[in-house]
């Protein structure tokens, strides 16, 4: 099975402002107040971007990747909440919104799973989160990790594909700006939120997945920094050895490093895709305006086959080829990072391709 596997999706703030349907630009952020700033700081940095710009502007060299007929299924976290709703979460410093008007945008990639357990899925409440939810769903989009209750918000999402079945489940942690509040709970709207990593409480993640690939994808951690930490590889290998067969991590702004156990593939951060911090400044050595797509090649009972990552670059809100200087730097630092788990990063054309060391079994795949 092959896997199209993206980090967090950042469609609100400035990126919906440039598109067709806008919806209210008010911020209540410290420093700035109108979304539409946003675009100008952008602009100010890499040119003019356009307004009323077509759902396929904010994806551009990417969207090739997710329309590629090879692919079995891609997966997503769609960090924004898609509300009309101007009730912004109190004692939040950030909040993303993007206009129900403009879900083409996220359509037009075609994502088979959208996880929705973030710290911004909730940034207009519960009636936010119930309008994201309706409005994703007749989009014809499958959520996962957010829901009108506990179960729901658990619930996996199951892809059949021609190369069998899928089966996903999205959850964050707290140490991502998850406020304790947005748990789901018996009757009460929410995400699936996990309040610590304790590796108890893997098989009851792991539980209710079910198919040929089974992946749980993971909102957690810092956002800025490289290594994982010891509870977030504890937690990972205790999913894998609870019969998880892909951890999808992110919230990180930059992609972290990859690691190979138990032949099962760990991503502890695929870095953001698409957002609107091209104009910010602040954490340049991290060099976030470099994004990543995992296309993840999946074999029997679940064991990593291959792991091609692309390189693109974001530029005026738009994702466009890396070049080849910043496929080299992608490399070198991912190999870098990855040392210590076993892992490096090889050029290979265009794109970046892994060379795997199982850390769990001290072998080469």
């Amino acid at each position: 099975m092959r896997l199209l596997l993206g980090g967090d999706v950042m469609v609100g703030r400035g990126i919906d402002q440039i598109l067709v349907s806008p919806g209210s630009p008010i911020l209540h952020e410290d420093f700035i107040r109108d979304a539409r700033d946003y675009v100008v700081l952008a602009e100010r940095t890499n040119g003019p971007i356009p307004r009323a710009a077509t759902p396929s502007h904010v994806w551009g060299a990417a969207l090739e990747a997710f329309t590629r007929a090879a692919v079995d299924a891609r997966i997503i976290n769609v960090e924004t909440s898609v509300t009309r709703s101007s009730e912004f979460w109190q004692g939040k410093g950030i909040h993303y919104r993007m206009s129900p008007a403009n879900v083409g945008c996220l359509q037009i990639a075609r994502p088979d799973v959208c996880g929705l357990a973030n710290n911004h899925v909730m940034d207009f409440g519960i009636d936010g989160l119930l309008e994201t939810l309706d409005v994703l769903e007749r989009a014809g989009l499958r959520t996962a990790g957010a829901g009108r209750d506990l179960a729901r918000a658990l619930l996996p999402v199951r892809v059949a594909t021609s190369s069998g079945a899928l089966s996903v489940r999205s959850i964050a942690t707290e140490d991502s700006g998850v406020p304790r509040e947005w748990a789901a709970e018996k009757g009460l709207p929410g995400i699936a939120l996990v309040s610590s990593l304790s590796a108890r409480d893997a098989p009851r993640l792991a539980q209710g997945l079910s198919g040929d690939v089974r992946v749980i994808s993971i909102h957690w951690g810092d956002n800025w920094g490289y290594p994982p930490s010891a509870a977030e590889r504890a937690f990972a290998h205790a999913l894998i050895d609870a019969g998880v067969d892909v951890v999808h991590g992110h919230s990180s702004h930059h992609p972290r490093p990859i690691e190979i156990y138990q032949g099962r593939l760990v991503l502890y951060g695929c870095g953001d895709l698409i957002n609107d911090y091209e104009g910010i400044r602040g954490y340049e050595e991290f060099r976030s305006d470099l994004r990543l797509l995992y296309q993840v090649d999946v074999g029997q009972e679940g064991r990593l086959l291959a792991l091609e990552l692309l390189p693109f670059h974001a530029k005026r809100f738009s994702l466009e080829p890396a070049s080849m200087e910043k496929r080299a730097w992608l490399a070198s630092t991912l190999t870098k990072v990855g040392r210590p788990l076993g892992t490096s990063v090889e050029l290979d054309g265009a794109s970046l391709r892994l060379a795997m060391q199982d850390s769990g079994t001290s072998r080469h795949l």
